[in-house]
């Protein structure tokens, strides 16, 4: 197939693009300088050096597309616009990436037990709403002859495949270690994160781009983990002492509001059935903290 792949240069889109190249497809990747575009053109990837916010371009390199991957922003309601509206009618797939911060409760490092499932998702927090309406027109578009889904993927682990980029949650921590001599979580790090590895990640989108069945949720996981579980082990990694807690101020300080708050701080705990049932997906690597003992670093 020819593939179009919004985010190519980055870890989770550089990764699919990479994969799908791999696994014998044509793929086109939007990137954002011709530094980019030289990584790509190595990998086999051929380049369009753009931004989200060029519509017509977008819409261009969709129409010519056999499907369409969007993984460069879960939050760019343009760009997710401008792609529906390119592919109306069309019946081709445009596979949306989203993120399970939308189930995120903000917890400042306290456990919870509340766990979400694909046909049960909790009203969004008012700092997710936006996140949730572009996933919201995406599966939209089913009903306007799209063959669309939202992947929404959990914490995500694993060294990229192809281009060499971080993904977004453990590598903060690891730096914030490296820098200081310990190893920290917000709170009390009793709050929990489902997880999956990126091969994995990108064996689900490759798959969803024969079998995916048009206006399908997928939650994206194979495992959870409780972040002092994953620090402790980390400490361990590193030949460090045991990991300390934060204050919420603090990791702010360090991580910014929505990573101290969201992304390290929150309980995000999913189940996804989709992907297994629907795509035949079977995820290979089961234990993010495995993956830190032995891969990280």
């Amino acid at each position: 197939m020819n593939v179009f792949v919004t985010g190519a240069a980055g870890f989770i889109g550089g990764s699919i693009a990479t994969g799908l190249v791999r696994a014998g497809h044509h793929v086109t990747g939007l990137v954002r300088s011709v530094e980019q575009a030289n990584e790509l053109t190595a990998l086999g990837i051929t380049p369009v050096i753009g931004t989200l916010e060029d519509s017509a371009m977008l819409a261009e390199q969709a129409r010519a597309a056999d499907a369409v991957i969007n993984a460069a922003s879960s939050d760019h309601h343009g760009a997710a616009e401008a792609l529906v509206e390119a592919l109306k009618g069309s019946n081709k797939v445009l596979l949306h990436t989203s993120g399970s911060s939308i189930v995120g409760d903000a917890s400042g490092g306290r456990a919870s037990d509340d766990i979400y499932h694909e046909d049960n998702l909790p009203q969004p927090t008012a700092d997710k709403a936006a996140r949730v309406a572009i996933d919201n027109l995406i599966l939209e578009a089913a009903k306007h002859g799209v063959n669309s889904a939202v992947i929404c993927n959990t914490l995500i682990y694993g060294h990229s495949l192809g281009v060499k980029r971080d993904s977004v949650q453990l590598p903060r921590l690891l730096k914030q270690a490296r820098k200081s001599g310990v190893v920290r979580h917000v709170g009390h790090g009793q709050n929990i994160w489902s997880n999956v590895h990126i091969e994995d990640v990108v064996e689900l989108y490759t798959l969803a781009l024969t079998r995916n069945r048009p206006g399908t949720f997928y939650f994206v996981e194979s495992g959870e983990a409780s972040f002092i579980e994953m620090t402790t082990a980390m400490a361990r990694a590193l030949n460090l002492d045991a990991p300390q807690g934060w204050p919420l101020a603090e990791a702010e300080a360090e991580w910014g509001y929505e990573m101290a708050n969201y992304g390290l701080g929150s309980n995000s705990r999913v189940r996804g059935t989709n992907a297994r049932e629907l795509l035949g997906w079977t995820p290979k690597r089961t234990s993010v903290v495995a993956w830190i003992l032995d891969e990280m670093v």
